[in-house]
């Protein structure tokens, strides 16, 4: 299993990983890259997070497996917030605004984070949401059997659809406007359509693992419908799990599942036959990329001009570079990374063990 992770789940990883960073360029582009990008790869990152659930089967671990994922996930959450924030605010002072209202105001959205969080904390929602999906589905499966199980992610399903309605319905803005008419502190509502995705991923572990010939057909089937739907009109879909954003109760569901289906699938054939360290490397750090990328522009856009290739490239190679400093000049650097080991380890029956 370790070896399978580390060839193409690690592969894939680093692949979606390059796609965020992409999703998040400013600028225009002729073919519209960004709509597609966002239509499966955050589900996709919930469904591989899945894929390797363990249930707690003991009793008395329970604590255990949530200090680990809360030390994995909200602690390097909390490191990267405070980096940021130091440094924004300095440049802040630099430039001459000492307004105290505008700095308390900010650390009140910085507070309540999820979608109110913008420009650099922009991808910040992702790690809360994934902490609370697993909590959820850890109290899933310690409490309910499959069917109930089942049912109550159809319950939760239909509640973030719902959800999503009332918010488009309260402004007629964007779906960002339109979100942040539902307050909610860390996005912990998007918990309710990511743990669906999330459960996808564990409950179809088998298909994940050894994706054969067959679905991958099915999954390009899916994809290229969709794209060709979308391309001539026929529907103009979007999903956006940051903002609330569910277009179609069987769209949501199919198209995220078709291209994790195709790309799991190609990287799975791949790996098993060419070297593609240079994605695994990406995914090694993806910690440090997944939050420094967009700061990274927001620092240097004022002082080159660079389009989605540059854009891409810096906001890959010096997020790896600060991650490399992290990890050898700072205290628990590798803590402060996603790194946490607890010194007890738990038995493979009663722990997440998916990084």
């Amino acid at each position: 299993m370790q070896n399978k992770r580390l060839s193409w789940m690690d592969v894939t990883k680093g692949f979606l990983m390059i796609l965020v960073v992409i999703g998040h360029y400013p600028g225009e582009l002729d073919f519209p890259l960004g709509k597609y990008i966002y239509w499966f790869h955050m589900p996709a990152f919930f469904i591989l997070s899945g894929i390797f659930f363990k249930p707690i089967l003991e009793k008395g671990v329970t604590k255990q497996a949530i200090h680990k994922r809360f030390m994995q996930l909200i602690v390097p959450y909390l490191f990267f917030l405070l980096i940021i924030t130091v440094v924004r605010y300095g440049m802040e002072i630099g430039s001459g605004n000492l307004d105290i209202s505008w700095y308390l105001s900010d650390l009140w959205t910085l507070v309540i984070g999820g979608r109110f969080a913008r420009g650099a904390y922009g991808v910040f929602w992702f790690v809360t949401t994934l902490f609370f999906a697993y909590l959820v589905f850890l109290w899933l499966t310690k409490y309910f059997n499959r069917t109930k199980q089942i049912a109550i992610l159809v319950v939760f399903y239909l509640i973030a659809h719902i959800e999503s309605l009332i918010a488009m319905s309260l402004i007629g803005g964007s779906p960002a406007e339109a979100s942040q008419t539902i307050p909610m502190i860390w996005n912990m509502d998007v918990a309710l359509m990511a743990v669906v995705y999330f459960a996808l991923g564990y409950y179809m572990k088998n298909i994940w693992l050894n994706i054969t010939q067959s679905w991958i057909v099915a999954g390009l089937i899916g994809s290229v419908l969709a794209i060709s739907l979308d391309h001539f009109g026929v529907i103009n879909y979007h999903l956006s799990m940051k903002f609330l954003r569910y277009d179609h109760l069987v769209f949501d569901l199919i198209v995220p599942l078709s291209f994790t289906l195709v790309f799991v699938g190609v990287f799975q054939f791949l790996a098993s036959r060419m070297s593609m360290n240079w994605l695994r490397r990406i995914e090694q750090h993806s910690i440090s990329i997944m939050y420094l990328h967009i700061f990274t522009d927001i620092v240097l856009n004022d002082y080159f001009n660079y389009g989605i290739i540059g854009f891409t490239a810096l906001g890959i190679i010096l997020p790896i570079i600060a991650s490399i400093i992290i990890q050898k000049l700072v205290p628990y650097g590798k803590l402060f990374l996603g790194g946490f080991v607890p010194k007890k380890s738990l038995t493979s029956s009663t722990l997440v063990t998916n990084k």
